[in-house]
């Protein structure tokens, strides 16, 4: 089997552990405490896949302080418009509401307190590639 795994460096691991969970839905399974007193690994699920954070330690700069886009995550969900509700009422910051692409599905955007970028689609239905200007392959 294989699988990919993202593996997100955030200055405060215990505050992204929270914020995802409330925000996004995460799970917590597992969190690695270093005796200096901060979470330097944790893994969290989503569905049936995995979410793993660390801590980079001082020369690490989130993409907040860069002022930049580092990657952009997506996730599949069952509800759009009901996580996005429970996003911004968790303080996530909605940077695209959610609305429906030519491709099928309907999306939203939201940067975390350290701005990594997550989308969140739901299928709506199938359509060919070649409806929405895609070139299949």
């Amino acid at each position: 089997m294989n699988t990919v795994t993202p593996c997100l460096l955030y200055e405060d691991v215990a505050s992204a552990l929270a914020f995802l969970s409330r925000a996004f839905g995460f799970t917590e399974t597992l969190r690695y405490d270093d005796p200096a007193g901060y979470v330097s690994h944790a893994e969290m699920r989503y569905g049936d896949s995995t979410l793993m954070l660390g801590d980079p330690g001082p020369d690490y700069r989130s993409p907040k302080n860069l002022g930049a886009t580092t990657v952009q995550l997506h996730l599949q969900v069952d509800d759009v418009d009901a996580l996005c509700a429970r996003a911004r009422e968790a303080g996530a910051e909605i940077i695209r509401d959610p609305e429906d692409q030519a491709y099928g599905e309907r999306s939203f955007s939201a940067t975390d307190p350290e701005g990594h970028v997550w989308t969140f689609g739901q299928h709506l239905r199938d359509v060919p590639a070649e409806e929405w200007g895609a070139v299949s392959s």
